[in-house]
């Protein structure tokens, strides 16, 4: 645990950012424009621009998310938290921009295009496990000297983790009411808790492609919890006596149960952590802390593709 205090660099002047959530004006280019700009500068980079900004700056927003970084404590290891956390939370919204898109192929039965999206979204989950070897150099001390700032903030209320988990399937009333009194997200939340995820969209094409379905798993309410079916293990049964790699619900069913496989090493992680960090204390959202984190770790997104491995022989 440092014992000494942050010195946190100026990198941006508030008062020049320029605020809004608007993609900032760009011109674009193309092969030409661009070789001829390598020609008039002899190949050299680009460094004489007009204006108070520059096109990187302007293409992400730069100043702007480089400004959001405020640690409200001067314990030196809550800039380290801050950032990590803000890190977790871009990278679970690229996830479900794949998780979305990958749903919107299997709909169109378009499995190729699904299979392509579905393992970039599991390159997401192993990045995000890696950023718990950041995050789990802060000691049980350096949390401490700043965890009373926290106030009731936790990970349970992130709405974009709460969209991820929505498209999944791990449908929870409960936690998406957290966010009932946020105008601007909650509509997004009720929709997608209210929507079929990912898997209900892979049960619907494994019966499309002529595996037999219960009539209750294509109707269900989308709103609660998924609930294991024989019917869904039957139709995954008879999809694995073809093991090859023209089979393409068979590499569907593959890299779904890899999917499954990375979030759960990060919910694992996520509660060893944790415990080696607080111990037995209760979380800051009103959860018993590790309690909660040892449930969450058990959960399967798609389990009869884990149940079927019993009948596998």
């Amino acid at each position: 645990m440092p014992k000494f205090k942050p010195q946190i660099p100026k990198i941006v002047d508030p008062e020049g950012v320029t605020l809004g959530i608007e993609p900032r004006p760009m011109d674009q280019t193309t092969d030409d424009t661009r070789a001829d700009k390598a020609l008039e500068t002899g190949g050299e980079p680009t460094v004489d621009f007009t204006g108070n900004t520059n096109p990187y700056i302007n293409y992400q927003s730069i100043d702007l998310l480089l400004s959001l970084q405020h640690p409200r404590s001067d314990a030196y290891d809550e800039m380290c938290f801050f950032v990590m956390g803000q890190v977790k939370e871009i990278l679970f919204k690229g996830l479900h921009f794949e998780l979305f898109n990958a749903k919107a192929r299997i709909q169109q039965d378009e499995i190729d295009d699904a299979l392509m999206l579905l393992n970039r979204s599991t390159e997401f989950v192993e990045l995000l496990l890696k950023t718990w070897d950041v995050v789990g150099t802060i000691s049980a001390e350096g949390f401490n000297q700043f965890r009373d700032y926290l106030d009731q903030a936790s990970g349970q209320l992130s709405f974009m983790y709460r969209h991820v988990e929505f498209v999944l399937g791990n449908k929870d009333k409960q936690l998406a009411s957290a966010h009932k009194n946020v105008p601007h997200v909650w509509p997004h939340i009720k929709e997608a808790l209210e929507a079929p995820s990912l898997y209900d969209e892979v049960i619907a094409c494994l019966n499309r492609k002529g595996h037999t379905i219960d009539q209750e798993m294509l109707e269900r309410d989308w709103a609660v919890p998924y609930p294991a079916n024989e019917s869904v293990e039957q139709a995954w049964f008879e999809i694995y006596q073809d093991p090859s790699t023209s089979n393409r619900l068979y590499q569907l069913g593959e890299a779904l149960i890899n999917l499954d496989d990375a979030i759960s090493q990060y919910r694992w992680r996520h509660f060893v952590l944790v415990s080696k960090t607080i111990g037995y204390k209760p979380g800051t959202g009103g959860s018993d802390g590790v309690g909660w984190l040892r449930h969450t770790a058990e959960l399967r997104y798609f389990p009869e593709l884990w149940s079927l491995r019993t009948r596998m022989g």
